[in-house]
């Protein structure tokens, strides 16, 4: 056989072996980039990836992870694809049910985690950092330092000491891309979707400014047993401040005490605050929670009623009185029934 005949053959043996790397090559790499990293169990990761991350360290951490199996082909897909330059920062949830591609396709979509929070209606600015905190969303102090921004509050259309009353009860999706501000205005935009032009100027021809009608839609919110209530707790508010009277609303009394928990005593009745109308004349300063829509209608759609004294009967709602003997008497009468 000729030294020419050889050569041929060599150079068709390795070209038949090339073609069989190759073919195993883009076989085990079309594998790689469409199968899971375990079909049979699924596992969830939650992988952040901060600003600034090279796709070696994004590659990193997913192998790490167990959610891919070979760093060399995840790089190969994403470069090949294009896509490695083009990953979004973010919080992300992936199973080792996902395949790599899939995967890189979720990164580059910017398809990060969202905490569904809800917002119940009259809680407060504390109960809200403290909800957000313990997610791990915000720093608390931060968030409520935030929320007293005066420059940023004014930007926002609120002129109280704080964000109270103005985070609108709701579910909310947030990320942890977001910062305090990002979260705050977003509460604070869905207020003023809620609350109309119209409602303001409702407000305002009953001589209250917007911060004046918010907080006692706060103090009707924290007050009122049931829905169908608050219009008539409205009315014994308005009727009181008609008449000059203290409002002696139980919650304004410990609205400023940090973690107050149990029932509103005579000693918190008499304690110096601000907030506290049994002592200061008019609504406080600002609101004591962030009220829901009925709460805001009730505080400019009194029932048309004389009632100026609410008691509680024990079972969620109020007995109503339009004389103080009147109010003293269901007053005996509800706490002889509660001592039974």
């Amino acid at each position: 056989m000729s030294k020419k005949t050889n050569q041929h053959k060599r150079k068709i043996i390795l070209a038949g072996l090339a073609a069989i790397f190759v073919f195993l090559f883009l076989y085990f790499f079309l594998y790689f980039i469409y199968s899971p990293a375990d079909r049979q169990h699924k596992k969830t990761y939650t992988i952040e990836i901060l600003k600034g991350y090279s796709f070696s360290q994004i590659t990193d951490s997913l192998y790490g992870s167990g959610l891919i199996k070979n760093r060399l082909f995840f790089y190969i897909l994403a470069i090949s694809t294009n896509k490695a330059g083009h990953i979004k920062a973010g919080e992300y949830e992936l199973t080792t049910l996902m395949s790599p591609w899939d995967i890189l396709d979720k990164l580059v979509k910017g398809e990060i985690k969202y905490y569904e929070i809800r917002i119940p209606e009259d809680s407060t600015l504390r109960e809200v950092a403290a909800r957000l905190a313990s997610c791990k969303l915000v720093d608390k102090d931060n968030f409520l330092n935030t929320a007293s921004d005066q420059t940023f509050l004014a930007s926002m259309g609120i002129t109280g000491p704080t964000a109270e009353g103005f985070l609108f009860p709701d579910t909310y999706k947030f990320n942890h891309s977001m910062n305090a501000k990002d979260m705050l205005k977003k509460m604070v935009d869905r207020f003023w979707e809620m609350v109309t032009p119209e409602m303001i100027e409702q407000a305002e021809k009953m001589k209250m400014s917007a911060l004046q009608f918010v907080t006692l839609a706060s103090i009707i919110g924290r007050e009122a047993g049931t829905i169908e209530e608050k219009r008539l707790v409205s009315a014994v508010f308005h009727n009181r401040l008609e008449k000059k009277m203290r409002l002696q609303s139980d919650p304004t009394a410990v609205y400023d005490m940090e973690n107050f928990q149990g029932s509103v005593t005579k000693s918190h009745l008499k304690r110096k605050s601000p907030y506290n109308t049994y002592l200061v004349d008019g609504l406080p300063p600002g609101p004591i929670g962030n009220p829901g829509l009925d709460s805001l209608k009730a505080a400019i759609n009194p029932a048309s009623v004389p009632y100026l004294y609410f008691v509680s009967n024990n079972n969620g709602t109020h007995q109503f009185s339009s004389s103080f003997l009147e109010h003293n008497k269901a007053v005996l009468k509800y706490q002889i029934e509660k001592e039974k």
